[in-house]
């Protein structure tokens, strides 16, 4: 992706930018923490890239869900195939391939989002490749809702990599983000993850890893 992938909030106009969690070594050797989240090292920063765009969509007769294993427990998104069909096979295909293990949440920001997939952490990183599955004009950005996240100078429903987790019951995000699911499982994980960052700086106050994403289906 060219530019830090945003979002801007109408009345607060926050954009979904922050520098990722810094640090070299990989996760491991984790301790428990206050908030049962555990203390773990950041992963080493990779390059942006490095992505396949999936050639096909999935099976719209199924249900697809992403399970992500986090060092603050694991939660579950099931993906709306409706509104973002591409989207969603891109998201299937990114976890397939691994593209999501040992990344971390560079953006946390309390009572708003929480925002990942960036393999750089610095919140400009990317696939290599983007969709669109324009959100319809009454979507909405409450607690719960997986988005993707963009540039400002992209159309609305454009995506790559990066998505962000609603936190707030709802954040009044205007219709320009694609919808590509709902955590339907683990939601005290996010909001566990969620009163991690810094008002302030939108950063998160200790390097919260997503270990691994994984992809499944039933009928």
């Amino acid at each position: 992706m060219p530019r830090a992938a945003t979002i801007a909030a109408l009345a607060l106009a926050l954009v979904l930018v922050a520098a990722g969690c810094g640090g070299s070594s990989s996760s491991g050797g984790s301790t428990e923490a206050t908030g049962g989240c555990e203390e773990v090292s950041a992963p080493a920063p990779r390059d942006a890239g490095g992505g396949t765009a999936p050639t096909e969509r999935l099976d719209p007769e199924r249900t697809w869900t992403l399970t992500f294993d986090t060092s603050c427990g694991t939660f579950v998104v099931t993906l709306d195939l409706d509104s973002a069909p591409a989207t969603a096979a891109s998201l299937v295909s990114l976890a397939q391939s691994g593209f999501y293990d040992d990344t971390v949440f560079h953006r946390i920001v309390p009572g708003f989002v929480i925002q990942g997939g960036d393999p750089t952490q610095t919140g400009t990183g990317g696939p290599g490749y983007s969709t669109v599955d324009a959100p319809a004009s009454g979507a909405t950005y409450t607690k719960g809702v997986v988005a993707m996240a963009k540039t400002e100078d992209e159309p609305a429903g454009a995506a790559g990599s990066q998505f962000f987790v609603v936190t707030g019951d709802d954040v009044g995000l205007p219709p320009d983000y694609a919808v590509a699911g709902t955590v339907t499982d683990g939601l005290d994980v996010v909001e566990r993850i969620g009163a991690l960052g810094d008002p302030a700086t939108e950063q998160p106050l200790q390097p919260v890893v997503v270990r691994s994403v994984t992809a499944a289906s039933s009928p």
